[in-house]
Protein backbone atom coordinates (compact mmCIF):
# COMPACT_ATOMS: atom_id res chain seq x y z
CA UNK A 1 0.00 0.00 0.00
CA UNK A 2 2.48 2.12 0.94
CA UNK A 3 4.39 2.06 -2.86
CA UNK A 4 0.56 2.32 -3.99
CA UNK A 5 0.05 5.78 -2.23
CA UNK A 6 3.89 7.02 -3.14
CA UNK A 7 2.49 6.66 -7.05
CA UNK A 8 -0.50 8.51 -5.88
CA UNK A 9 2.05 11.26 -4.03
CA UNK A 10 4.02 11.89 -7.65
CA UNK A 11 0.58 11.90 -9.36
CA UNK A 12 -1.03 14.43 -7.08
CA UNK A 13 2.28 16.41 -7.87
CA UNK A 14 2.26 16.19 -11.31
CA UNK A 15 -1.11 17.41 -11.43
CA UNK A 16 -0.07 20.83 -10.02
CA UNK A 17 3.28 20.79 -11.86
CA UNK A 18 1.99 19.65 -15.30
CA UNK A 19 2.92 23.21 -17.20
CA UNK A 20 6.35 21.62 -17.60
CA UNK A 21 7.73 23.04 -14.33
CA UNK A 22 7.98 19.49 -13.04
CA UNK A 23 11.05 18.50 -15.42
CA UNK A 24 14.11 20.41 -15.81
CA UNK A 25 15.31 20.22 -19.41
CA UNK A 26 18.20 21.85 -21.12
CA UNK A 27 16.67 23.99 -23.98
CA UNK A 28 16.28 22.85 -27.25
CA UNK A 29 16.14 18.89 -25.24
CA UNK A 30 13.39 17.12 -24.48
CA UNK A 31 12.31 17.19 -20.91
CA UNK A 32 14.26 14.30 -19.07
CA UNK A 33 12.13 11.09 -18.69
CA UNK A 34 12.85 7.58 -19.16
CA UNK A 35 10.67 4.32 -19.84
CA UNK A 36 10.58 0.68 -18.61
CA UNK A 37 8.69 -2.51 -19.23
CA UNK A 38 7.84 -4.99 -17.10
CA UNK A 39 9.48 -8.10 -19.19
CA UNK A 40 10.58 -11.69 -17.85
CA UNK A 41 9.81 -10.85 -14.18
CA UNK A 42 11.97 -7.15 -14.22
CA UNK A 43 11.23 -3.69 -15.59
CA UNK A 44 13.47 -3.34 -18.34
CA UNK A 45 14.31 0.49 -19.54
CA UNK A 46 13.46 0.68 -23.46
CA UNK A 47 13.30 4.22 -23.99
CA UNK A 48 15.18 7.49 -23.09
CA UNK A 49 14.15 11.02 -24.21
CA UNK A 50 17.86 12.32 -24.23
CA UNK A 51 18.54 9.03 -26.66
CA UNK A 52 15.00 9.11 -28.42
CA UNK A 53 15.34 7.61 -31.56
CA UNK A 54 14.28 10.19 -34.56
CA UNK A 55 12.77 7.16 -36.69
CA UNK A 56 11.40 3.59 -35.50
CA UNK A 57 12.30 0.39 -37.47
CA UNK A 58 12.39 -2.87 -36.86
CA UNK A 59 13.19 -4.75 -34.10
CA UNK A 60 10.42 -3.32 -32.50
CA UNK A 61 11.65 -2.70 -28.70
CA UNK A 62 8.15 -3.79 -27.26
CA UNK A 63 7.72 -6.26 -30.15
CA UNK A 64 8.03 -9.42 -27.25
CA UNK A 65 5.90 -7.22 -24.10
CA UNK A 66 2.37 -7.75 -25.24
CA UNK A 67 0.79 -10.86 -24.43
CA UNK A 68 -1.77 -11.22 -27.07
CA UNK A 69 -4.97 -13.09 -26.87
CA UNK A 70 -7.54 -13.94 -29.45
CA UNK A 71 -10.79 -11.52 -30.22
CA UNK A 72 -12.98 -11.55 -32.47
CA UNK A 73 -12.05 -12.73 -36.04
CA UNK A 74 -9.67 -10.35 -37.36
CA UNK A 75 -8.40 -8.90 -33.98
CA UNK A 76 -6.32 -9.58 -31.15
CA UNK A 77 -5.70 -7.89 -27.74
CA UNK A 78 -3.42 -7.49 -24.65
CA UNK A 79 -1.54 -5.66 -22.19
CA UNK A 80 1.54 -4.49 -21.24
CA UNK A 81 2.89 -2.69 -18.19
CA UNK A 82 4.86 0.45 -17.72
CA UNK A 83 6.86 2.18 -16.07
CA UNK A 84 8.67 6.25 -15.20
CA UNK A 85 12.03 6.71 -14.04
CA UNK A 86 12.75 4.38 -10.67
CA UNK A 87 9.10 2.94 -10.94
CA UNK A 88 7.81 6.53 -9.45
CA UNK A 89 4.55 5.56 -11.48
CA UNK A 90 3.15 2.89 -13.62
CA UNK A 91 0.82 2.47 -16.51
CA UNK A 92 -1.23 -0.32 -18.43
CA UNK A 93 -1.19 -0.05 -22.08
CA UNK A 94 -3.93 -1.71 -23.39
CA UNK A 95 -2.85 -2.87 -27.35
CA UNK A 96 -5.19 -4.04 -30.27
CA UNK A 97 -4.48 -4.93 -34.00
CA UNK A 98 -7.07 -5.11 -36.46
CA UNK A 99 -7.32 -6.09 -39.39
CA UNK A 100 -9.50 -4.08 -41.80
CA UNK A 101 -10.17 -6.53 -44.07
CA UNK A 102 -11.88 -9.00 -41.92
CA UNK A 103 -13.62 -6.00 -39.50
CA UNK A 104 -15.53 -3.20 -40.96
CA UNK A 105 -14.42 0.04 -39.40
CA UNK A 106 -17.30 2.91 -39.17
CA UNK A 107 -17.75 6.33 -37.87
CA UNK A 108 -20.33 6.00 -35.35
CA UNK A 109 -22.23 9.04 -33.00
CA UNK A 110 -25.03 8.79 -30.79
CA UNK A 111 -28.07 10.56 -33.46
CA UNK A 112 -25.84 13.02 -34.74
CA UNK A 113 -22.40 13.72 -34.98
CA UNK A 114 -22.77 17.46 -33.56
CA UNK A 115 -23.89 16.12 -29.91
CA UNK A 116 -21.27 14.90 -27.39
CA UNK A 117 -23.64 11.74 -26.35
CA UNK A 118 -21.67 8.82 -27.45
CA UNK A 119 -19.42 6.03 -25.42
CA UNK A 120 -18.19 2.73 -25.99
CA UNK A 121 -21.39 1.53 -24.35
CA UNK A 122 -23.24 3.13 -27.62
CA UNK A 123 -21.37 0.83 -29.86
CA UNK A 124 -23.62 -1.89 -29.97
CA UNK A 125 -23.91 -5.74 -29.71
CA UNK A 126 -22.22 -6.13 -32.91
CA UNK A 127 -19.39 -4.29 -32.02
CA UNK A 128 -15.84 -6.49 -31.77
CA UNK A 129 -14.39 -3.32 -31.53
CA UNK A 130 -15.13 0.63 -30.33
CA UNK A 131 -12.95 4.05 -29.66
CA UNK A 132 -13.38 7.29 -29.34
CA UNK A 133 -12.68 9.04 -32.59
CA UNK A 134 -10.55 12.31 -32.87
CA UNK A 135 -10.59 15.66 -31.77
CA UNK A 136 -13.61 17.74 -30.83
CA UNK A 137 -14.02 21.32 -29.74
CA UNK A 138 -17.49 21.69 -27.31
CA UNK A 139 -19.47 19.32 -28.39
CA UNK A 140 -18.37 18.54 -32.06
CA UNK A 141 -15.72 16.78 -34.21
CA UNK A 142 -12.71 19.01 -34.53
CA UNK A 143 -11.32 18.80 -38.79
CA UNK A 144 -12.80 16.85 -41.43
CA UNK A 145 -15.17 14.10 -41.04
CA UNK A 146 -16.80 11.90 -43.82
CA UNK A 147 -19.22 9.43 -43.22
CA UNK A 148 -20.87 6.87 -45.45
CA UNK A 149 -18.44 8.69 -48.54
CA UNK A 150 -20.75 11.90 -47.54
CA UNK A 151 -18.34 14.74 -46.08
CA UNK A 152 -19.98 16.54 -42.92
CA UNK A 153 -17.42 18.91 -42.21
CA UNK A 154 -14.47 20.43 -44.13
CA UNK A 155 -10.43 20.30 -43.04
CA UNK A 156 -9.50 22.10 -39.71
CA UNK A 157 -5.68 23.07 -40.93
CA UNK A 158 -2.56 22.40 -38.86
CA UNK A 159 1.13 20.83 -39.60
CA UNK A 160 0.48 17.87 -37.36
CA UNK A 161 -3.18 16.84 -38.60
CA UNK A 162 -3.65 13.82 -40.31
CA UNK A 163 -6.57 12.27 -41.69
CA UNK A 164 -7.88 8.73 -40.51
CA UNK A 165 -9.12 7.71 -44.21
CA UNK A 166 -10.80 4.37 -44.39
CA UNK A 167 -11.89 2.86 -48.27
CA UNK A 168 -14.18 0.75 -49.42
CA UNK A 169 -12.01 -1.93 -49.74
CA UNK A 170 -11.95 -1.44 -45.86
CA UNK A 171 -7.96 -0.29 -46.33
CA UNK A 172 -7.23 2.35 -43.25
CA UNK A 173 -4.04 5.08 -44.09
CA UNK A 174 -3.27 7.97 -42.54
CA UNK A 175 -3.10 10.87 -45.05
CA UNK A 176 -1.25 14.06 -44.61
CA UNK A 177 -2.95 17.60 -43.89
CA UNK A 178 -1.57 18.76 -47.23
CA UNK A 179 -2.86 16.28 -49.35
CA UNK A 180 -6.80 16.03 -48.09
CA UNK A 181 -7.83 18.81 -50.81
CA UNK A 182 -7.60 16.26 -53.31
CA UNK A 183 -9.68 13.12 -51.33
CA UNK A 184 -12.42 15.95 -50.94
CA UNK A 185 -12.06 15.98 -55.11
CA UNK A 186 -11.85 12.28 -55.39
CA UNK A 187 -15.50 11.93 -52.93
CA UNK A 188 -16.72 13.56 -56.40
CA UNK A 189 -14.83 12.24 -59.12
CA UNK A 190 -13.80 8.71 -57.51
CA UNK A 191 -16.10 7.60 -54.49
CA UNK A 192 -14.54 4.53 -53.43
CA UNK A 193 -11.47 6.77 -52.11
CA UNK A 194 -13.20 7.81 -49.33
CA UNK A 195 -15.70 5.89 -46.96
CA UNK A 196 -14.99 7.08 -44.15
CA UNK A 197 -12.66 9.68 -42.21
CA UNK A 198 -12.18 11.61 -39.66
CA UNK A 199 -9.38 14.24 -38.28
CA UNK A 200 -7.18 14.20 -35.28
CA UNK A 201 -3.88 15.45 -34.05
CA UNK A 202 -1.15 16.00 -33.34
CA UNK A 203 0.75 13.20 -35.70
CA UNK A 204 3.04 10.74 -34.01
CA UNK A 205 5.19 8.99 -36.43
CA UNK A 206 4.81 9.12 -40.68
CA UNK A 207 6.68 6.37 -42.15
CA UNK A 208 8.22 5.71 -39.17
CA UNK A 209 9.46 9.59 -38.24
CA UNK A 210 8.99 10.86 -35.46
CA UNK A 211 7.46 14.68 -36.40
CA UNK A 212 10.48 17.43 -35.25
CA UNK A 213 7.99 19.50 -33.46
CA UNK A 214 7.56 16.14 -30.74
CA UNK A 215 12.01 16.36 -30.52
CA UNK A 216 12.17 19.49 -28.63
CA UNK A 217 10.30 22.12 -26.87
CA UNK A 218 8.90 25.55 -28.55
CA UNK A 219 8.06 23.77 -31.53
CA UNK A 220 4.07 24.19 -31.28
CA UNK A 221 3.77 20.74 -28.99
CA UNK A 222 3.78 20.80 -25.27
CA UNK A 223 6.17 18.47 -24.64
CA UNK A 224 6.09 18.06 -21.21
CA UNK A 225 2.21 17.64 -20.21
CA UNK A 226 1.43 13.68 -18.95
CA UNK A 227 -2.23 12.74 -19.75
CA UNK A 228 -4.27 9.49 -20.32
CA UNK A 229 -3.31 8.57 -23.88
CA UNK A 230 -5.34 6.94 -27.00
CA UNK A 231 -3.39 6.89 -30.63
CA UNK A 232 -4.11 5.36 -33.40
CA UNK A 233 -1.82 3.80 -35.87
CA UNK A 234 -1.18 1.79 -39.00
CA UNK A 235 1.22 -1.59 -39.58
CA UNK A 236 3.75 -2.09 -42.65
CA UNK A 237 1.10 -4.78 -43.26
CA UNK A 238 -1.94 -3.35 -43.10
CA UNK A 239 -3.45 -3.84 -39.66
CA UNK A 240 -4.19 -0.92 -37.46
CA UNK A 241 -2.23 -0.31 -34.12
CA UNK A 242 -4.45 0.99 -30.84
CA UNK A 243 -3.34 1.87 -27.73
CA UNK A 244 -4.77 3.17 -24.46
CA UNK A 245 -3.19 4.03 -21.42
CA UNK A 246 -4.24 3.55 -18.06
CA UNK A 247 -3.05 5.10 -14.53
CA UNK A 248 -1.76 2.12 -12.68
CA UNK A 249 -2.37 2.37 -8.79
CA UNK A 250 -4.49 1.07 -6.19
CA UNK A 251 -4.93 -2.69 -7.50
CA UNK A 252 -7.08 -0.60 -10.90
CA UNK A 253 -8.96 2.16 -8.82
CA UNK A 254 -7.32 4.69 -10.32
CA UNK A 255 -7.66 3.43 -14.16
CA UNK A 256 -9.28 7.24 -15.05
CA UNK A 257 -6.96 9.19 -13.58
CA UNK A 258 -5.54 11.54 -16.36
CA UNK A 259 -2.52 10.96 -16.07
CA UNK A 260 0.14 9.17 -18.45
CA UNK A 261 2.93 9.21 -20.86
CA UNK A 262 3.91 12.70 -22.18
CA UNK A 263 3.39 12.99 -26.30
CA UNK A 264 6.96 11.76 -27.10
CA UNK A 265 6.77 9.15 -25.08
CA UNK A 266 3.33 8.49 -26.58
CA UNK A 267 4.86 8.29 -30.22
CA UNK A 268 7.48 5.86 -28.65
CA UNK A 269 5.06 3.80 -27.80
CA UNK A 270 3.50 3.33 -30.93
CA UNK A 271 7.06 3.26 -32.87
CA UNK A 272 8.17 0.08 -30.47
CA UNK A 273 4.91 -1.52 -31.02
CA UNK A 274 5.39 -1.47 -34.93
CA UNK A 275 3.42 1.52 -36.07
CA UNK A 276 5.08 3.19 -39.28
CA UNK A 277 1.94 6.23 -38.87
CA UNK A 278 0.25 6.59 -36.15
CA UNK A 279 -1.89 9.83 -34.53
CA UNK A 280 -3.32 10.87 -31.15
CA UNK A 281 -6.82 10.85 -30.60
CA UNK A 282 -8.64 12.56 -27.84
CA UNK A 283 -7.23 11.41 -24.06
CA UNK A 284 -7.56 12.23 -20.74
CA UNK A 285 -11.05 11.32 -19.44
CA UNK A 286 -12.18 10.95 -22.67
CA UNK A 287 -9.96 8.03 -23.46
CA UNK A 288 -12.31 4.68 -23.86
CA UNK A 289 -12.40 1.36 -26.05
CA UNK A 290 -14.04 -2.06 -26.18
CA UNK A 291 -12.45 -5.14 -27.55
CA UNK A 292 -14.57 -8.15 -27.47
CA UNK A 293 -12.35 -10.59 -26.15
CA UNK A 294 -12.92 -14.34 -28.11
CA UNK A 295 -13.33 -16.32 -24.61
CA UNK A 296 -14.67 -13.72 -22.34
CA UNK A 297 -17.12 -11.83 -24.28
CA UNK A 298 -16.60 -7.26 -24.17
CA UNK A 299 -14.03 -5.44 -22.70
CA UNK A 300 -14.41 -2.40 -21.41
CA UNK A 301 -11.97 0.43 -20.32
CA UNK A 302 -14.50 3.48 -20.30
CA UNK A 303 -13.93 6.99 -20.17
CA UNK A 304 -15.51 9.64 -17.80
CA UNK A 305 -16.97 12.26 -20.82
CA UNK A 306 -19.22 11.50 -23.29
CA UNK A 307 -18.05 12.22 -27.33
CA UNK A 308 -19.01 13.51 -30.26
CA UNK A 309 -17.71 10.33 -32.29
CA UNK A 310 -16.60 6.78 -32.21
CA UNK A 311 -15.27 4.17 -34.52
CA UNK A 312 -16.56 1.09 -34.07
CA UNK A 313 -15.49 -2.25 -35.91
CA UNK A 314 -18.08 -4.91 -36.65
CA UNK A 315 -16.96 -8.21 -38.02
CA UNK A 316 -17.27 -8.69 -41.79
Amino acid sequence: MSRALARVAVLLAASVLCGGLLWAATPGALPSSALAVWRDGRWATWWRSDRAPATWAPPHALGDAVRWRAGAPGVEWGELRMAGDGEAWRLRVIVARVDPRRVRLSLAASRTATRGRWTVDSAGPRAVLALNAGQFGGATPWGWLVHAGREYRPPGRGPLAPAVVIDTAGRVRLVPPDSLDALRAALQTAPGAVREAFQSYPALLAGGAVPAALRAPGRGVDVAHRDARLALGTLADGRVLIALTRFDGLDGALDVVPFGPTVPEMAAVMGALGARDAVLLDGGISAQLLVRDARDGPRRWPGLRRVPLGLVGTGG
